[in-house]
């Protein structure tokens, strides 16, 4: 193929395509460039069906590479890029969600798109050109997909709406919205908003919605000039294709004509009378098949998908009569149970259960040191409020091997951290670490939701003064190809059939948090798309409603096995005076005290002890060290060095002064060995601190002095001396030094 590229302005900025010179031993590839962001995408087809497989297999991937930033990876013993980092993650999820619904889902081939970051500029997020760059190279190339799609990420400041904001512009923006799809439609939506209005953020859906003409348009062009003919799966069937279409129709004849007696007899409110009813049906079909003599990876095949037949169904008895399976409205929420203070140790937990999906949160407060350091291509920072979902096979009511978290836990559990942010108390209100443990111990619909309400309840329980209450909810949709359509409130498993959708929104009383959009349709229309906002609120707020009866605000206490935390401001120079050369004097302290210890450059001295005692000792020592003694000031000592002209005393840890030897008693003393000794401990007072930072100390002041003392004659002083003598830090005069 033959290098070509193409070039338009999209927002003010220019974006080129490039074809025909990267990655050629693959179905399609192109490099998509916005500034100077540049993404690799190459999408391959394996040449081979995959027997007995019930779904489309689709793999999507986002690289990160450090070189596109003009970084070597922080670790000081690997510096490949290891497996994708949460970012890449999420932004694969993102490309994916936008992505799949257009394939032909009869294609059985493996198929895997793949997104790599070649250049980054640190202003162009790497994740619009990336679905710009997959959308491309499935257009051009021979795969079954039904695009192109545009995306748009919307922001907004000082209340303009602005198209692809750059990465300085979304820090200044009050939401940040990606959404994707074609024709006026979306097929995949994303957000996180600092509780801002529904209208508002629905307003930014359209705005980008309404962007994807001249996108598609461009890529149309492409498609036109270099595009391959798509793979047409309805021509050339294999006669054992066609003998599996033939049983498919007649299984889901079979699973049509026993609706009533099967699938609608009775309500079934749980869970397990819904597997029962599925597993009945499977059983049922398996013994059709076996009597028919099809072969095993077509009796695989179909019986993978006797629950999407029993969906269709279902789907299609909620647009003809409005009916669903556990016989609630449509626009009702399953029953609730709420808790909190569940765990006596834990520093806060709280319980959300929505019908069978039941969630246990459990929050943990740490030093601002217990922060997460985040090392990726596009950023070097640190998370303090950190969310994550666990889920086993127990969770759906199966046996099988216990794994780290997958794809989709660490997607649900960004969806819940998102959710909660913009309500969380800023680090001079609240300056504890966070980290949130959803453990989900039943999965039947919006999991992700439960624990945007279960980490709500937890935080509150732990005395996090969240500025408000947060909910969530997951909405479907029922559909066909004629137009119809029913919106679900609270979706659960066998609802969420062929033409459906599952709309997450999670907000305040007040606004949104954060969206998740992803359809099984080829987009949303804007009729959806409104409607599903107004009943997602009406939702969200009652359950906001029943989590307030159990818990209405945050507790007004830490629970008493939380780590304290205080907060002491020193001046900034003298941070190198708690420190210490090499850290040894923070290290001594945390070490002897028990307490964690941040310092940021401001000043800002953070404490954190778990025990009242240590916390005293660590506060009272960095005073100490940052503290200059006036004269006047009393300390107990310690004799640190002894001279023939006098004792030099440590009154604070790392800083000292002398007790000239006419200071250390009202007698006379000849020598200060006469009367003191190393380790001595004694109590003086600052007489007086010389230009030069010297502190001179005296015993006999804090003495009485003797009925008819009289002043011996004086001691000959010392010579002057150059520097300092006070010890800690570095260098002479405050800062420590050599000790005379």
């Amino acid at each position: 193929m033959d290098i070509k590229d193409w070039s338009t302005t999209w927002a003010g900025r220019k974006l080129t395509v490039e074809v025909g010179r990267l990655a050629l031993q693959t179905n399609a590839s192109c490099t998509v460039r916005y500034g100077d962001t540049v993404i690799l995408a190459t999408a391959v087809m394996s040449q081979n069906i995959r027997p007995g497989l019930d779904f489309f297999p689709l793999m999507v991937n986002f690289e990160e590479k450090f070189y596109a930033a003009g970084k070597i990876k922080g670790s000081r013993f690997i510096k490949r890029e290891g497996r994708p980092t949460e970012d890449a993650i999420l932004s694969g999820r993102l490309v994916d969600r936008a992505i799949r619904p257009l394939f032909d889902e009869r294609l059985r081939n493996d198929v895997q798109v793949i997104l790599t970051a070649l250049s980054y500029d640190s202003e162009n997020d790497p994740q619009v050109p990336a679905m710009i760059a997959a959308s491309v190279a499935l257009s051009i190339s021979n795969l079954p997909w039904d695009g192109p799609i545009s995306v748009a990420r919307v922001g907004r400041i000082d209340g303009k709406l602005i198209l692809n904001p750059t990465v300085t512009e979304r820090t200044k923006s009050d939401f940040d919205v990606v959404v994707a799809g074609s024709d006026g439609k979306v097929v995949m939506a994303e957000a996180g908003a600092n509780d801002v209005a529904d209208n508002d953020v629905l307003a930014a859906i359209k705005f980008g919605a309404d962007s994807f003409g001249a996108m598609v348009d461009f890529i149309k062009k492409i498609q036109a000039e270099v595009g391959e003919k798509k793979l047409d799966l309805s021509k050339d069937v294999s006669e054992a294709e066609q003998k599996l279409r033939a049983w498919e129709e007649e299984v889901i004849a079979f699973v049509g004509s026993h609706a009533d007696d099967w699938i609608f007899d009775a309500p079934k409110p749980d869970r397990r009378a819904r597997v029962t009813m599925v597993d009945r049906f499977t059983q049922a079909v398996t013994e059709m098949l076996k009597i028919k003599e099809a072969d095993a990876d077509a009796t695989k095949v179909i019986i993978g998908r006797v629950k999407i037949y029993v969906e269709q169904v279902i789907t299609e008895r909620i647009l003809d009569k409005g009916q669903r399976l556990d016989s609630r409205a449509l626009d009702q929420i399953r029953p609730l149970n709420i808790g909190v203070s569940l765990l006596p140790r834990t520093h806060g937990s709280g319980m959300f259960m929505r019908g069978d999906t039941q969630v246990l949160s459990v929050v943990t407060l740490g030093a601002p040191g217990d922060v997460q350091t985040i090392d990726t291509m596009s950023e070097d920072s640190t998370k303090r409020y950190m969310h994550h979902y666990n889920d086993t096979p127990a969770t759906y009511g199966e046996a099988g091997p216990l794994r780290g978290a997958g794809n989709r836990s660490i997607g649900h559990g960004a969806l819940a951290e998102r959710a909660l942010e913009p309500v969380l108390p800023d680090q001079k209100t609240f300056p504890y670490a966070m980290r949130v443990v959803s453990e989900v111990l039943g999965s039947n619909g919006s999991s992700s939701m439960a624990s945007t309400c279960g980490s709500t309840l937890s935080l509150m329980d732990a005395g996090v003064p969240i500025k408000k209450m947060v909910a969530g909810i997951a909405l479907g949709l029922a559909s066909d190809d004629k137009g119809r359509y029913k919106i679900l409130t609270d979706l659960q498993d066998v609802e969420d059939g062929p033409g459906g959708m599952d709309f997450k929104i999670t907000g305040t009383k007040d606004g949104i948090t954060a969206i998740q959009m992803d359809t099984k349709t080829t987009g949303l229309s804007w009729e959806i798309v409104q409607e599903t906002f107004a009943k997602s609120k009406i939702a969200r707020l009652e359950i906001l409603a029943a989590m307030e009866k159990v818990i209405a605000t945050p507790r007004a206490e830490l629970s008493q096995y939380a780590p304290r935390i205080e907060i002491i401001q020193i001046d900034p120079e003298k941070i190198r005076d708690v420190i210490g050369p090499g850290g040894k004097m923070i290290n001594k302290i945390i070490a002897e005290t028990g307490v964690d210890i941040d310092i940021e450059q401001d000043g800002s001295v953070f404490i954190t002890a778990h025990e009242s005692e240590g916390m005293v000792k660590a506060k009272k020592w960095i005073h100490d060290l940052t503290h200059d003694p006036a004269p006047g000031e009393q300390f107990e000592g310690t004799v640190m060095r002894i001279e023939d002209f006098g004792a030099f005393v440590e009154i604070i840890p790392g800083k000292d002064g002398m007790v000239h030897v006419s200071d250390i008693a009202w007698e006379r003393t000849n020598s200060p060995r006469d009367v003191l000794k190393i380790g001595d401990k004694v109590k003086v007072v600052v007489k007086e601190v010389d230009n030069l930072g010297r502190i001179n100390l005296s015993m006999k002041a804090l003495l009485p002095k003797p009925e008819g003392f009289v002043e011996p004659p004086p001691f000959e002083r010392r010579p002057p001396r150059q520097g300092g003598f006070s010890g800690g830090g570095h260098g002479g005069g405050h800062g420590g030094g050599r000790r005379f």
